[in-house]
Order: C-alpha cells, then sequence, then structure tokens
C-alpha cells in the first residue's frame, strides 16, 4: 500500500480543511496517510477516518530547531513513505520529509526550499483562491491540469466520538431534550474578528426565550468574552476552559444548530454538518468560508473590509457591531424551529 506523510498547517481550521485534501487522495487510490502536526491537532486527526496515524510535531509554531527536525526526519526515514505533502509554505517545514529521504516532496513555492521540495508547485491565487482548493491541488499527480474536484473539493467530515459524549453527559448533567444552539465567541487571531458579546447575550436572550438552551463553546482564551454572554441568564451554559478540543468537538456534535465567528470552531461546526451562521468581519468569506451547505454567512461588506488585521485599525470594528442580534437570529431561522417548547 502507499504510504504518505503529509505535514499539516498550524491552525485548528487549516486542519479541518486539510480533510478535503486527505478525502481527495483515498479517492485516487489506495494509500495510507499519515499526518505529521502539533499536539493539539491530535483529536481533530482521531476523528478523521482518511487519517491512519497522527505524528505529533514536539516543536511550537514558529520554532525552528533545525537538529529536532532532522532527528524526526531520520526516524521515520523506516517507515517507507512514498511522497510527502507539505501543506504549510515555510522552509523549516520541508525539513522532516527531507531528512526522511521520502523520494517524492511536494508542496507549493514557498521559503526559498528548492531542494528541499522536489516536487514544486505553482500557486495561482486567483484561480485557488480558497484554502481548501489549494491544499486539495497538492493531491493530484504532478503536470496535471487542476480536476473538478480541486477546484470544488469534497466538503470535510469529522467523526463524533459517541462514547465521549455519553462521558460528557453524564459529567456536565446535559439536557439534550431542549434543543441546544451553540455560541462559539472566540477568535484566536484577534479582536477584529469577534462579534461583540453583547450580541451574543442579546441572541442569547431571544432564543432561550424561545425554549432553546444556549452552549458558549471555546478554550481557556475565550472566559473572559463568554462571561458577558451568560450574564445571569440561567439557560445558557459556559463551557469556555472547561473542556479539550476533542470534547469540544464532541459537544457540537449535539446542538441544533451554531452561531459564531470566523474560526477554528467554525469550520469544525461545518466538518460535523451543523447548520450554522458565521459571521464575517476583518476576514474574507471567499478565502475560508465554513465548508458546509447549511451554512448563513452574515457580512457587511464594507469599504475597509476585509482588512485581515487582528485589531481594527479604525479603532470601531463596524464591520462585525453592525450585525444586529435580530439580523442574526433571521438568517438562523431557517435552520431551526422557532416554536417555543412546552
Amino acid at each position: 500500500m502507499r504510504k504518505l506523510l503529509v505535514i499539516g498547517p498550524s491552525w485548528v481550521g487549516d486542519m479541518v480543511m486539510a480533510q478535503s485534501l486527505f478525502i481527495s487522495l483515498k479517492t485516487q487510490g489506495e494509500c495510507e496517510i499519515d499526518v505529521l502536526a502539533p499536539a493539539w491537532s491530535q483529536p481533530i486527526l482521531l476523528r478523521m477516518p482518511e487519517v491512519h496515524r497522527g505524528i505529533v510535531m514536539p516543536l511550537g509554531h514558529g520554532q525552528f530547531k533545525f537538529f529536532t527536525r532532522q532527528r524526526m526526519g531520520k526516524e521515520l526515514a523506516h517507515e517507507g513513505y512514498a511522497q510527502s505533502i507539505v501543506l504549510p509554505g515555510s522552509f523549516k517545514s520541508a525539513l522532516v520529509p527531507f531528512f526522511a529521504h521520502i523520494p517524492q516532496r511536494t508542496g507549493f513555492r514557498g521559503e526559498m526550499r528548492y531542494g528541499l521540495i522536489n516536487d514544486m508547485r505553482p500557486l495561482n491565487r486567483k484561480r485557488l483562491p480558497m484554502t481548501v482548493q489549494r491544499f486539495a491541488a497538492l493531491g493530484q499527480p504532478r503536470n496535471t491540469p487542476l480536476a473538478a474536484e480541486t477546484l470544488s473539493p469534497p466538503f470535510p467530515r469529522l467523526h463524533a466520538d459517541a462514547a465521549n459524549q455519553a462521558a460528557l453527559q453524564k459529567r456536565f448533567e446535559l439536557d439534550t431534550t431542549r434543543p441546544v444552539i451553540a455560541f462559539m465567541p472566540g477568535a484566536e487571531y484577534g479582536p477584529a474578528k469577534r462579534w461583540p458579546p453583547a450580541h451574543y447575550a442579546k441572541l442569547a436572550h431571544l432564543l432561550t426565550s424561545r425554549g432553546f438552551q444556549v452552549w458558549v463553546l471555546g478554550s481557556e482564551k475565550d472566559v473572559a468574552i463568554a462571561r458577558p454572554i451568560i450574564n445571569g441568564n440561567p439557560t445558557v451554559r459556559d463551557f469556555t476552559g472547561q473542556t479539550s478540543l476533542g470534547d469540544a468537538i464532541d459537544l457540537l456534535a449535539l446542538a441544533r444548530a451554531a452561531v459564531t465567528n470566523d474560526s477554528g470552531l467554525m469550520h469544525i461546526a461545518a466538518a460535523l454538518d451543523i447548520p450554522l451562521v458565521a459571521l464575517f468581519g476583518s476576514s474574507n468569506p471567499e478565502h475560508t468560508p465554513p465548508l458546509s451547505k447549511r451554512t448563513a454567512i452574515e457580512t457587511l461588506r464594507l469599504s475597509c473590509a476585509p482588512c485581515f488585521e487582528r485589531q481594527c485599525p479604525l479603532g470601531h470594528t463596524r464591520c462585525l457591531a453592525e450585525i444586529s442580534p435580530e439580523k442574526a437570529l433571521t438568517a438562523l431561522e431557517p435552520f431551526i424551529d422557532m416554536a417555543p417548547n412546552p
């Protein structure tokens, strides 16, 4: 069986989108896919049936450590990989496949990595505007025209862990008899991608008054953002900082629908096929959209957007602040039964 090593990306959303590449590779013939990626990504990879093995990259984002990468490459040399696909564009990301002596090392032209990448692909950003398209393109045989599935790649589809879901229901004494709307108010990139917490709080009141319960999901970094959303509303459950990434995936899979910033959890919700309203401000929904047909994208397309800045350079974040809770609710309504529970 042909063995492949994929060097995974460093962001949650990109890791989810990489599954489109894995699905495409599987359709081309029998293969075994291992993914070298950061430790935090392992729960995502475990929920991708196409991945044979996740291999932990022990280095953090931005760490070079040449000799560590050399040692990892030598350790993987005995695995017999026929090809490596390097998704990041950095020089350092190409070192492990080179030291593993993998015969075909595929990647886009990047940071002076000629020789490290011996199957260099040009990147046509206009032809491939979406990150997921670029990932899928690297899975195509070299010197072939772009296939239709590259321009319209298969959607990622994560599989929730049913056993962990049952454990979470017991641990948190969850009531799933009332439909759940999940909120993901964080965004690792920065405040310019975050809908105001006061808007989430207002939307929570609108939803809970109609019989829904709201779960707020996020990491330890999102605890402060979640606090004003709860704001004394007893039908809002705050899970920020209390769950692992794998737990958050499995909790999200229990939701009726989700409302989310442009974030890693947005891509996870889409990959779980959870209906969602995605709120875009400083970023571009044409570049990294949620990959699901059951999605409503809310964006104002102001003249200053997308700026791709972490903080609003004009100091007002109107691109998100002017999307009202009522507008988000209207976008959500087609996905859920808005009748109140008895």
